[in-house]
């Protein structure tokens, strides 16, 4: 499986319209991490980050939250930010764009409810959506931005989904590309366990000591 760890910047400029970086504030990195809430694995994941006083924007899948609410509500309660990645996990591209789009909003009716109550979360001015793959068709990205929602993508992916790659290395491409202002991608799934223990306390403990903060979007 070919991936970049690193999106090309020609990329971002052919689709100028999603969320690539974020405004670089001085030393501010951006944790995202895709596929959960999984039982854990997320509880894992936020004692880690509680570490180092870091906040992360988590983009569920609504047949994950409809399984385990309290691990979003646990989320949310930490002021982590909760985006959409959609219900069932669609590729865009092998999708219809109506099928997509329901089943994208079926993802937000799942995580609404679960959050139903916090203020926090019905508050947000913008609804943050992650396009599983990063494949998405141009319009299903209209149909979403027509419905509020900001489509955010990646600056500096980790790799842990890959099966064959080597902790090492993933910490070394995260460790070289990521810059004030990238959004990183790492996944609170079984299948990314593996790479996520071993790399995400060495990444946070490297990066807080060359004085960089963690924000949610």
């Amino acid at each position: 499986m070919f991936y970049f760890f690193k999106i090309p910047s020609f990329i971002h400029k052919i689709y100028p319209k999603y969320l690539w970086t974020m405004p670089s504030k001085p030393k501010a990195i951006y944790l995202t991490f895709d596929d959960g809430p999984t039982p854990e694995i997320t509880d894992w994941v936020m004692e880690t980050l509680k570490e180092y006083n870091a906040k992360a924007t988590f983009f569920c899948e609504g047949k994950n939250v409809e399984k385990h609410p309290e691990l979003v509500q646990k989320l949310d309660s930490e002021n982590h930010s909760i985006g959409n990645h959609s219900y069932s996990h669609y590729e865009g591209w092998k999708t219809n764009t109506t099928d997509y789009i329901a089943d994208v909003e079926k993802a937000s009716i799942v995580i609404e409810n679960a959050l139903k109550g916090s203020i926090k979360y019905t508050s947000q001015s913008k609804k943050l959506f992650r396009p599983p793959y990063g494949k998405i068709k141009a319009s299903q990205a209209k149909s979403l931005q027509n419905l509020g929602y900001t489509i955010v993508m990646i600056d500096v992916i980790s790799g842990d989904f890959a099966q064959n790659l080597i902790p090492k290395k993933s910490l070394k491409k995260l460790l070289k590309h990521t810059k004030s202002g990238s959004i990183v991608v790492f996944h609170d799934s079984k299948k990314a366990f593996r790479i996520l223990k071993q790399v995400l306390p060495k990444a946070l403990a490297i990066w807080s000591k060359q004085g960089y903060e963690f924000l949610a979007l």
